[in-house]
């Protein structure tokens, strides 16, 4: 089977999210990059392909004259990924969805609702596929938790409890001069209003949907800025109530020292409950009412098909972060071939753009709820 080509647009010198991207389009053998608008200067863009061993005539000054070319090459890309900041998800995904490209791209869905609600209408009318990276929902214990609540081994759900706290902004560290992904972070120009929400606030809040199958009605959010001068939240405390009855509690932070990426969810229903931490993630907790806590490991005791399905792995051999992302990378290759023979391929657990709108009412529910002094408001 012949790789798919792969473009990419940002992701050059520097840029952390690009390289995981890349690392997990190559781990199945599934694509090859070859093309590249990797940065937004000309210069910059050349030099970052090169460095990754594009082809000269391939490196690009910018997203709209590598969409022009590539769609006219024989050998032109078949998608693409976009690592940009978020301000920049919109205008590319549009374009190349125009030019018949699949896209791959990275989350949130835009910076604004305007921007998605602009992106979504190309979605519709394009026959590109659009495929978003909440690369979370790719832990082969987070598809083994979500069969088992869709099974209903917890019963009825009552309780969803979520969190996502960081401490890498403790400080005011986009002033530093040194740190170029806290200073777009935090610059509500380029990473849109929601800080901590929109960062990882919008990961906890997939999270807890995809595994519960459940989606948010309406929440009661206080955000609030404690480093002196920053522009966006930076910690966010928000009550959940959920289709069907459940109710639940989200925290990110990106100010509390001692947590570098601490997402944890739990999850209890009538009969039982559940617990995961992406820290430790081959490990999924059971504790059904009444009886010991049970432990469940990826590839290995009590697993089914959710974790067996995308474990690479014996068990004891610990899969994580890039496995996650490869495992999104590994579906939308099969997605992307499907369409290729002309068959509309069945999307599966892929995040699409049902998963990004909804992450961006999330978004704009919590900023518009904190803003009224936590009151509670619709998505």
């Amino acid at each position: 089977m012949e790789r798919i080509r792969l473009g990419m647009v940002g992701g050059g010198k520097d840029a952390f999210i690009g390289g995981v991207h890349r690392i997990a389009a190559r781990m199945d053998g599934q694509f090859d990059l070859v093309a590249g608008a990797l940065s937004s200067t000309p210069e910059r863009s050349v030099e970052s392909g090169q460095a990754l061993g594009l082809a000269a005539d391939r490196c690009y000054g910018s997203y709209e004259a590598m969409a022009e070319a590539e769609a006219a090459r024989p050998d032109g890309i078949q998608a693409v990924s976009i690592v940009t900041p978020n301000h920049m998800h919109a205008g590319p995904a549009i374009t190349f969805l125009k030019r018949g490209i699949h896209v791959i791209c990275d989350k949130p869905l835009a910076a604004t609702m305007e921007q998605a609600d602009e992106l979504a209408a190309a979605i519709r009318a394009a026959k590109s596929l659009f495929i978003l990276t909440h690369n979370y929902t790719g832990y082969p214990m987070v598809r083994q938790a979500r069969e088992m609540v869709l099974a209903g081994d917890l019963g009825t759900l009552r309780v969803v409890q979520v969190e996502y706290p960081q401490d890498w902004l403790t400080e005011a560290t986009e002033t530093s001069g040194t740190n170029k992904q806290a200073e777009w972070r935090t610059d509500p120009a380029r990473s849109g209003a929601g800080g901590s929400i929109g960062d990882i606030g919008t990961h906890a809040h997939n999270l807890a949907c995809f595994v519960t199958g459940l989606q948010v009605e309406s929440l009661a959010a206080d955000l609030q800025s404690f480093v002196p001068g920053r522009r966006v939240d930076d910690n966010a405390h928000i009550l959940l109530r959920f289709a069907g009855g459940a109710r639940g509690m989200l925290w990110s932070s990106q100010v509390a020292p001692g947590n570098e990426n601490a997402l944890r969810l739990r999850v209890y229903g009538e009969k039982g409950g559940l617990e995961w931490a992406q820290e430790d993630p081959n490990y999924l907790w059971l504790t059904p009412f009444g009886e010991p806590k049970r432990l469940i490991t990826r590839a290995g005791n009590g697993a089914g098909t959710g974790a067996n399905s995308v474990s690479r792995t014996p068990g004891g051999h610990p899969e994580g972060y890039l496995e996650a992302f490869a495992n999104l990378y590994s579906e939308a290759a099969e997605a992307i071939r499907v369409a290729g023979t002309g068959q509309k391929p069945d999307p599966g657990l892929l995040p699409g753009i049902d998963a990004g709108m909804a992450g961006m009412r999330f978004i704009d529910a919590a900023l518009r709820s904190s803003r009224a002094n936590a009151v509670w408001v619709t998505l």
